[in-house]
């Protein structure tokens, strides 16, 4: 059997990360069996679903890299992909079911309904949504009622096992929970199915795509699960063959509870402000609630492709862990180049009003792209990149006075330590590496009878504005000994 699978989003909100774990499953999983992904809207929800969040859908994926086969973009033999151009082909499947006598036609309001829920509070009833009224009206009745122009939705019949030969309990396989039996009349009572302005729920319009479209494996988060016994129902009664679930465990936070905006960033558009990159969110949470190889830890989405199945989910809720991901996108900043890490980061320096109001000037962007060389190594973040490098594109605040001073000597002692370096600057801004430049100061310090560290902090201070920065030689090589020198004498000046 081929696989045909799904990401079917409602656009009701921005894309978030149990989202996103859901679609790159089903692209991982078709793509590793040479099947095809598609994408559905389910747009049915009118009040809810907007048009920015259907952009936002189409961005966050071309930003991740991976994309589906078939969509309302992409187009392909079962368009339209959007459900609210389907309305037509629900009313047809439900009028079946109604023919079929799976279904009825019920003509209550929203008055009667509200006001057999207040009953039921009333007396502390435990029974819960709707009582079937409606089911009782016979056929014809009904029909003409409907055809008279009497609003109505039309709703499923559960198997009550009133005709003898249907079942009182509904069965279902998933992969990694199991065989699931379900008693009937533990699922929603007759649930809508088509509402009375024309437009299906969720549950019809969710069944039907899914077998006009020929899907085959359903793959989705675990709180949909209670919709299973309802939806194997309506499979049965159109008579169609049902696809094979697998309900991938949620999506934790460190506090044992559902990822949410309690724990930090879910929304894929928070991870990209931050500057994450795609291919370390993939690659992190492909791995939340997987395992793919003992001992390895990094992955292209070639080798997620190669490796992925279902064998390799767990069964148990997979924790976010922020501090991991950290760590994903720090390994993927150090396999960039200098070239490309400059690219990626440009739009956060630009932001940042790194260049000043000179802007980025052709020698501003070779220093930049150069300056990577000093940030990539314990880089983290793509924002925090321009951050720290604002002392390379414009002279850095004079320090405070105490903060030159190493520990156990005084300002007059900083200040001397500083006219020094005067001597040694030209030499390490020349050298052509860090070891070299090194090696350089290592000599000079011994022969002035002095000690490398305290010799290095007033430094420091006086090239960078700070005691903390990016590494103090290649700082030095690349300002050059000119600028160098000219904030060393400010900072001999401001010590005086």
């Amino acid at each position: 059997m081929k696989i045909r699978d799904r990401y079917a989003p409602s656009p009701t909100g921005p894309q978030h990360i149990g989202g996103v774990r859901t679609a790159l499953y089903n692209y991982l999983f078709a793509r590793s069996g040479g099947g095809k992904f598609l994408l559905r809207l389910e747009d049915t929800d009118q009040n809810r679903s907007e048009e920015r969040y259907v952009k936002n859908l189409y961005d966050t994926f071309n930003w991740l890299g991976f994309c589906w086969d078939e969509g309302p973009d992409t187009g392909g033999p079962f368009a339209p992909y959007i459900q609210s151009e389907r309305t037509e082909t629900y009313k047809k499947y439900a009028d079946e079911l109604i023919q079929k006598d799976h279904a009825y036609y019920c003509f209550c309001t929203s008055e009667r309904l509200d006001a057999v829920r207040k009953e039921r509070e009333a007396v502390k009833s435990p029974e819960t949504g709707y009582d079937r009224y409606c089911r009782k009206i016979p056929k014809d009745e009904a029909a003409g009622r409907k055809t008279a122009g009497e609003a109505c939705t039309i709703r499923l019949k559960i198997p009550l096992g009133e005709n003898g030969d249907e079942s009182r309990v509904t069965e279902f396989y998933d992969y990694l929970v199991g065989r699931v039996e379900w008693k009937n009349e533990d699922i929603n009572p007759d649930p809508v199915l088509l509402k009375s302005d024309g437009f299906p729920t969720y549950h019809l319009a969710n069944v039907v795509d899914d077998h006009l479209m020929e899907i085959t494996h359903i793959l989705r988060a675990q709180e949909w699960l209670p919709s299973v016994p309802l939806h194997v129902i309506m499979y049965k009664a159109f008579g169609w063959d049902i696809p094979e679930y697998c309900h991938l465990p949620l999506i934790m936070g460190q506090d044992g509870k559902k990822l949410s905006k309690r724990h930090g960033s879910t929304s894929i558009d928070e991870f990209r402000t931050q500057g994450i990159l795609p291919e370390a969110l993939i690659n992190y949470v492909a791995l939340v609630g997987s395992s793919f190889e003992e001992g390895k830890d990094i992955y292209s989405l070639d080798e997620l492709i190669e490796r992925f199945s279902l064998e390799k989910l767990s069964k148990s809720p997979g924790v976010f862990d922020y501090k991991k991901l950290e760590w994903y996108n720090g390994q993927y900043i150090r396999m960039k180049t200098n070239a490309e890490l400059a690219k990626l980061s440009m739009h956060f320096a630009l932001e940042a009003g790194l260049f000043g109001k000179a802007g980025l000037t052709p020698n501003a962007e070779k220093l930049y792209t150069d300056a990577m060389e000093l940030v990539k190594e314990r880089a983290v973040y793509l924002k925090e990149i321009p951050e720290k490098l604002f002392y390379l594109f414009s002279d850095p605040p004079i320090a405070a006075r105490e903060e030159f001073v190493p520990k156990k000597l005084d300002i007059g002692a900083a200040q001397e330590l500083l006219k020094k370096t005067r001597d040694i600057i030209p030499s390490i801004a020349d050298a052509p590496n860090d070891e070299e430049a090194e090696a350089l100061l290592k000599s000079f310090v011994e022969k002035e009878g002095l000690k490398l560290g305290d010799f290095m902090m007033p430094l420091r201070v006086a090239i960078t504005g700070s005691r903390v920065s990016p590494p103090l030689f290649g700082s030095i090589r690349l300002l050059g000994k000119e600028i160098c020198l000219e904030r060393i004498e400010k900072a001999v000046t401001s010590l005086s």
